[in-house]
Parts: C-alpha cells; structure tokens; sequence
C-alpha cells in the first residue's frame, strides 16, 4: 500500500516513489491513479475502479500479489489515515493470506499535515481528527465524538466536511464546536491542498461559510489557544510562557 501524498510530485515520499518504479500492478480509486505520473505507469497493468469499489479493487490487487505480480494499491495522502491500508489488512487477515502475500505499507503525507503546513502550524499541540462522512459511520457517533473532542480542548480537523450529498453536516459541527469555543476562534480552510486550484482561507468560527468547503477540503477549528496572524493560524503549545 502506497501513500501518494497530497498529489504534488514533489511531496511523494522517496520510497513510495520507488515502490511505484518497480512495481507491475497499479490498483487504486480511478483519480489517485490519475495522480500519478504517466511516466510511472507505463508498462505496467493498471487497474482502477470508481467509487465504493474499494473491496473490488483490494479483490483485484491480492490476487495480482498472489500471481507474484508486484502490486500497488495507491491511495491519496497516507495509506492508513483514511486510507486502503486498513481494508487491505482486512481481507488478507479473513481470507489467510497473511502466508501468501507480503504486505508493506509505505507511508504519505497526509492531507491534514499538507493542509496545516499551508494554514501555518495550527496542529502544534493536541488536536483530534474526526471525518464527518457517515457512510460507514453513524452520525450519532460523529457527533459524539465531535462534542468530546470540542470539550476536551483538542484542534479539531475535518476530513470529508461536505458533498452534495451531504451538506449540512460540517453547519453542525461548527455548531457543536460553537458550544465550547469562542465565536472568535479560528477555522481554517484548505481546498485541493498542493494541487491546481489551491485555496487557502482562515475565518473566525462565527463567520465561517461551511458552503466554502466541498469534498476536497479540510477544515481546521482551532482550540482556545488558536491564534490568527497576518492571514496565518497556529497553536502555540506553552513554549513561550515556559521559558519567558
């Protein structure tokens, strides 16, 4: 399993760079496929699937690897945050293989960090990561994890805030957040981090647009320590008081 990264060339990880090189197959989701270099994929048997054919693809690529093919599954980001990794492990833990194929995962930048690094350094103390699709999470455990982690202080970053599925579910986390934060506290906002059409927004909460974000974005609520500077957000974690 190989983690692509945000989508810049120059953010993927040497070795999952070399993994892609020398592998035979490439199995993935048919836009991170896209993602990687047409160079990369020349030769090779590629096989993509659309969306919610994640098991079909995993189906595909074991029995590539069981072949003694080479295999890649790619995913965006870090193959285990949100990733196949997981899956992957699944099916070759309740189908045996763990004999039969050798599994490595190769690690990625993952979104939220290629997203902090843009925003400028809002996860540099505690934060929690919740995603707010409740396709294969129930909404009543969303919200319970969302009303935990705005308590207990944590920077909160949101993966999958909105579609047009799905679109008032980041409206009632902020509102959730609103119960235990200010009306000032920052909200980032990270659209296609590092990719063409990059856009970069930071807003206090009572003024955020949850319209802004789509299924490409991230959004960062801060904590109580969050600050806004010269279009910057970030999370001093004590050194200053600390030492001064």
């Amino acid at each position: 399993m190989v983690g692509l990264g945000p989508g810049d060339a120059g953010l993927l990880c040497p070795k999952a760079l070399k993994a892609i090189e020398d592998a035979q197959v490439i199995v993935g989701y048919r836009p991170y496929v896209d993602m990687v270099q047409e160079p990369l994929k020349a030769g090779k048997t590629v096989i993509t699937t659309g969306m919610r054919g994640e098991l079909d693809r995993v189906g595909r690529a074991l029995e590539q690897a069981a072949l003694g093919l080479s295999t890649v599954v790619v995913s965006s980001g870090d193959p285990g945050v949100y990733g196949m990794a997981g899956l992957v492990l699944e099916v070759v833990e309740k189908k045996g293989l763990w004999d039969q194929v050798q599994v490595e995962v190769l690690p990625g930048i993952p979104a939220l960090t290629a997203a902090a690094a843009l925003l400028g350094a809002p996860l540099a103390h505690d934060f929690a990561v919740v995603s707010l699709s409740d396709l294969l999470t129930p909404w009543e455990l969303i919200e319970t994890r969302l009303a935990c982690a705005a308590q207990a202080d944590f920077v909160i970053v949101l993966y999958n805030p909105r579609s047009p599925k799905r679109h008032w579910q980041l409206g009632r986390a902020c509102e959730i957040a609103s119960e235990h934060r200010g009306p000032k506290t920052p909200v980032g906002l990270v659209c296609q981090a590092f990719r063409p059409g990059q856009k970069i927004g930071v807003f206090p909460l009572a003024g955020f647009d949850p319209g802004a974000a789509d299924m490409l974005s991230i959004v960062f609520i801060g904590n109580s320590q969050t600050r806004m500077a010269k279009g910057r957000m970030f999370t001093p974690r004590g050194y200053m008081e600390k030492y001064e």
